[in-house]
């Protein structure tokens, strides 16, 4: 699969760990692209990123998504053309928050209670 090529300015759709955000390019760099973040797309999971799904680490993460206009470095195979409309960001973050709850309220496992009490407290912060 090749890379597509992107230049400053282009609207994008980029995965940085493991949420997935809107943006435009504000350089290109050897490897990857600054992208400044415009909306969310998909917030990003809970817990240790070296151990998914796993509850039993020594530190299981609060994962707060990129706050808008939010630089990010993502490598060149994860960015993507974006051409729809861009959503508002408030929008789009209220919109991957309840996404991710309901996802989450499906299983009831250890690992999916402890990410739904992360995710409803990072949703109290963000809606203030």
């Amino acid at each position: 699969m090749s890379e597509e090529q992107f230049a400053v300015g282009d609207k994008v759709s980029a995965i940085y760990r493991t949420g997935k955000y809107i943006g435009e390019i504000t350089e290109e760099r050897p490897n990857a692209y600054l992208v400044r973040v415009l909306a969310c797309a998909k917030h990003p999971m809970q817990g240790d990123l070296h151990n998914p799904k796993q509850v039993d680490v020594a530190l299981f993460h609060q994962r707060r998504a990129l706050a808008f206009r939010e630089q990010m470095n993502v490598p060149k195979n994860m960015v993507r053309a974006y051409t729809s409309e861009i959503p508002d960001y408030k929008e789009s973050l209220q919109q991957s928050v309840d996404s991710m709850k309901q996802k989450l309220s499906e299983t009831q496992d250890e690992w999916n209670q402890r990410s739904l009490q992360h995710i409803e407290e990072l949703e109290k912060d963000y809606f203030k």
